[in-house]
């Protein structure tokens, strides 16, 4: 009764935001400073330091990113069936403090190894805290979408710092001490956790029940500690050879559909119903990140190759840029496009969930279309307009936040309460997907170049760009056309 009476004071508050959400915000802020700082790193390191061609870093971008969203869904599960979300946190925390300060000490030697530290600690980290965040509402809460879209803009601010910070320190200081930044903030940011995870109430706790004996509770926790760092050379194999990587994807998709149909078994109509309309949303974001996520490989070497370094005048690195320009809008945004949805809401005109993933897909095409543009502007050497590429990052803003936070909102609305970081870690799955996809399409355009000029890359990614905005507003388009029958599914969920 006490838990249940802390739950409900924590989900009762006043005004648009609960305080556990800030907490949450800032121990997220500085995961996605790591994050984000490394992605935007990942490409530019192995062209400039291990001296990769342009297809094989896209191949390999694709494949880790595919690794790091894969393990959310991983460290969901186990989340949900042996950890809770705290511990989940902890562990993950860890593990990415660990890969971020085995890479600072031999960059060129350890890189791979470090990384696989990092995807296992984001899979143990990621999905379960934006679980928590959704854990701080009630079933019906209108202002749940304006916290998502909060703690969203919380993402944007490590984002922002991580992807100007750790580009800079890299390419014009030391990548060793780029990869140190990892282990400090996250250090930073678990700090922050075992601060304020005592204002959790219940949320996050462990989900064994309270009767099974703490020796056997403690043994399946090491057991799920253990069997992490086991895989480690699985995943370096896996990483380093992207052939095997294929085969991962190919195989570990179809599996989770089959464990979540047999999970469905014990679940009424009604609420597989529910489970069918998530489906929609986690397919559709497949295709979302595919195109989006050139962010971190093709769009990182356009800008290597074919950005002017000069942003209205002013001297400014392009891979800065490309890394921050999105997180900058998003901070901006973010929190006036959640209200924005509050408002919409109390007037009974909020556009329903399905419309607002066919506008995202919408903003996403345009900006790619803006992408393509930059060709028409470009000089005898094939560099082109910073100031261009930045507003096709503003357009592809709105999009990302007509989907992303809204999708993680509507895992936990539509997930039945016993597979909730089941569904959040498969929203990450498909994310893995979406990256992994990135890589194969980034590569496709990186191969099709006719040389190896600037201006051979400016055409050969420009015209990738084309193609990749056009799809995206066609499934824009069929989202909204197909929004009644899913909204069907949705049933009372908006």
């Amino acid at each position: 009764m006490e838990v249940q009476t802390q739950l409900e004071q924590i989900r009762s508050f006043k005004g648009k935001y609960p305080k556990q959400l800030w907490y949450l915000f800032t121990i997220e802020m500085w995961e996605r400073f790591c994050f984000y700082g490394l992605r935007g790193m990942l490409v530019v390191f192995m062209v400039d330091q291990l001296l990769l061609a342009e297809r094989d870093a896209n191949l390999q971008y694709g494949a880790i990113q595919a690794f790091v969203y894969a393990f959310t869904f991983i460290g969901g599960v186990f989340a949900d069936r042996i950890l809770g979300f705290r511990k989940s946190l902890f562990w993950g925390a860890l593990l990415m403090m660990a890969g971020g300060f085995t890479i600072a000490m031999a960059p060129q030697e350890l890189f791979y190894i470090g990384i696989c530290f990092t995807i296992i600690g984001t899979g143990f980290f990621k999905p379960n805290i934006s679980t928590m965040v959704g854990q701080l509402y009630h079933e019906g809460d209108s202002r749940r979408d304006a916290g998502f879209s909060l703690f969203y803009s919380g993402i944007n601010v490590g984002a922002l710092l991580g992807g100007v910070l750790m580009v800079y320190v890299g390419k014009y200081y030391s990548w060793s001490l780029a990869f140190a930044l990892v282990g400090v903030v996250m250090t930073i940011s678990l700090i922050i956790f075992l601060l304020t995870r005592n204002q959790m109430g219940p949320i996050g706790l462990s989900p064994l029940p309270a009767s099974m004996p703490m020796n056997r509770k403690r043994m399946y926790e090491i057991a799920t500690y253990v069997g992490s760092l086991a895989s480690i050379p699985l995943i370096l194999l896996m990483v380093t050879n992207t052939r095997y990587t294929d085969y991962f994807m190919y195989t570990i998709g179809p599996l989770t559909l089959v464990y979540l149909g047999w999970q469905m078994r014990s679940f009424t109509k009604a609420e597989n119903r529910k489970i069918a309309a998530a489906l929609v949303f986690v397919f559709f974001s497949v295709l979302f990140w595919g195109i989006f996520e050139q962010a971190g490989g093709s769009l990182s070497l356009f800008a290597l190759n074919n950005l002017k370094g000069t942003f209205l005048g002013l001297p400014l690195d392009p891979n800065a840029a490309n890394n921050s320009a999105n997180s900058l809008f998003v901070i901006v945004f973010a929190p006036l496009l959640g209200l924005l949805w509050v408002w919409l809401s109390q007037r009974n005109q909020e556009p329903n969930s399905v419309v607002k993933f066919g506008l995202g897909f919408i903003g996403l095409g345009l900006g790619f279309l803006v992408f393509f543009t930059t060709r028409f502007f470009a000089d005898s050497l094939g560099m082109t307009s910073l100031e261009l590429f930045v507003f096709g990052y503003f357009i592809i803003t709105f999009g990302e936040l007509c989907l992303s936070p809204i999708g993680l909102s509507l895992m936990t609305k539509l997930a039945p309460q016993p597979i909730q970081g089941l569904m959040m870690g498969l929203w990450f799955l498909a994310s893995a997907y979406g990256q992994y996809v990135a890589g194969l399409l980034g590569a496709w355009i990186s191969s099709s170049s006719g040389g190896n000029t600037a201006v051979d890359k400016l055409m050969s990614y420009t015209e990738g760009y084309h193609h990749f905005g056009l799809v995206a507003i066609g499934a824009g388009v069929v989202l909204i056309a197909i929004a009644p029958l899913v909204r069907r599914l949705m049933q009372e969920v908006k």
